[in-house]
C-alpha cells in the first residue's frame, strides 16, 4: 500500500513538473467544466419544464424499475445529451493531451496550439463522442431493464470499456485517426502491456483522492457544525464556499495532470521511450511490458 502511494506521489510530481512549464493549459479543464455545466443546464431545463424529470422520478417512487418512465423521445434526448457532453469533454481533453505530447517531445506549446490540435481533429472527436454515447446509453438501458444484475453488467463492461479506451484521446491527438481505429489501437497497445496495472498503479487518481478526502471531510464537517451553532450561518457558508473552491481547484489540477500522464503513458506504450520529467521506472510501474 505504501509503495503504491509512493509511486502515485512520484507520478503526480513528474506530471506536475511537465505541467509547470505550461501553466496556461490549466485553463482547458476550467473551460471544459464550464461548457459541460452549460450543456447539462441546456438539457435539464427543458426536461424539468416539460415534466419529464418529474414523471421519471414518480414512476421510480411508485415501485417501478429505474427508468421505467423513459419514453423513446426521452431516450433520444439522453443520447443527444451524451453526444454533446462527450464531445465537449473529448475536445478539451484532446487539446490538453495534444499540448502535453508537444511538450514531452521537446516543444513549447501555447494555448492556441492546444486548441488548434483539437480543432483539426474535430471530426474524429465528434465520431468518438457518438461511439462513447452509444456504448454509454446501451449500458444504461441494460442497467435499467435488468435491475441489480444489469447494474453489475454495466459496471463490469463500463470498466472494461474505460480501460480499453484509455489511450484513445492521445492516439487521436497524435495521429488524427478515426474513432473506431483509435479504439482498436488503444486496445492493442493495452494487449501488449499489462493494462491491469493502469488502474492499480496509474497513480494520479489515488494521490488526488488522498488529498481530497480530508479536505472534504474537514470542510463539510465544519460547515455542518457551524450551521448547528446559533448565529454562525455566515461562517458556515464561507467554509462551505472555501471547501468547494478548494475541491474545484484540485479537480482542475488533477484533470491537467491526467492529460500529461496519459500522453506520457501513450508515448511509452507506443514506443517504449521515456520523456523529460518521467523516470522510466514510474512508467514501467503502470505499464509492465509482456515478455
Amino acid at each position: 500500500m505504501f509503495e503504491r502511494l509512493s509511486r502515485s506521489w512520484d507520478l503526480v510530481q513528474a506530471s506536475a513538473a511537465v505541467l509547470r512549464d505550461d501553466k496556461e493549459l490549466l485553463i482547458l479543464p476550467v473551460i471544459s467544466g464550464f461548457c459541460s455545466l452549460m450543456v447539462m443546464a441546456a438539457f435539464l431545463a427543458p426536461a424539468y419544464l416539460t415534466g419529464a424529470l418529474e414523471a421519471i422520478a414518480r414512476d421510480s417512487q411508485d415501485g417501478g424499475m429505474p427508468g421505467a418512465g423513459m419514453t423513446a423521445e426521452i431516450y433520444v434526448a439522453v443520447f443527444l445529451f451524451y453526444i454533446v457532453q462527450y464531445f465537449v469533454v473529448f475536445f478539451f481533453n484532446t487539446a490538453l493531451v495534444g499540448a502535453a505530447l508537444l511538450r514531452l517531445g521537446g516543444h513549447n506549446p501555447t494555448l492556441g496550439d492546444a486548441l488548434a490540435i483539437a480543432t483539426a481533429r474535430i471530426g474524429q472527436i465528434a465520431g468518438y463522442a457518438v461511439v462513447s454515447a452509444t456504448v454509454g446509453l446501451l449500458l444504461r438501458m441494460i442497467a435499467e431493464r435488468f435491475g441489480f444484475l444489469g447494474r453489475i453488467v454495466e459496471a463490469m463492461f463500463g470498466l472494461a470499456w474505460s480501460v480499453s479506451t484509455f489511450l484513445v484521446v492521445p492516439i487521436i491527438a497524435a495521429h488524427g485517426i478515426g474513432p473506431v481505429r483509435a479504439v482498436k489501437e488503444s486496445a492493442a497497445l493495452l494487449r501488449k502491456t499489462w493494462g491491469e496495472n493502469l488502474i492499480g498503479n496509474g497513480g494520479i487518481g489515488l494521490a488526488v483522492t488522498v488529498v481530497v478526502m480530508p479536505i472534504a471531510f474537514i470542510g463539510f464537517g465544519a460547515m455542518q457544525y457551524l450551521f448547528a451553532q446559533p448565529g454562525m450561518a455566515p461562517a458556515a457558508i464561507l467554509v462551505a464556499a472555501a471547501t468547494v473552491l478548494a475541491l474545484a481547484a484540485i479537480g482542475i489540477f488533477a484533470a491537467a495532470l491526467g492529460g500529461v500522464y496519459s500522453a506520457a503513458l501513450y508515448l511509452y506504450a507506443d514506443g517504449g521511450t521515456t520523456m523529460r520529467g518521467f523516470d522510466r521506472s514510474l512508467l514501467e510501474g503502470a505499464f509492465t511490458r509482456k515478455a
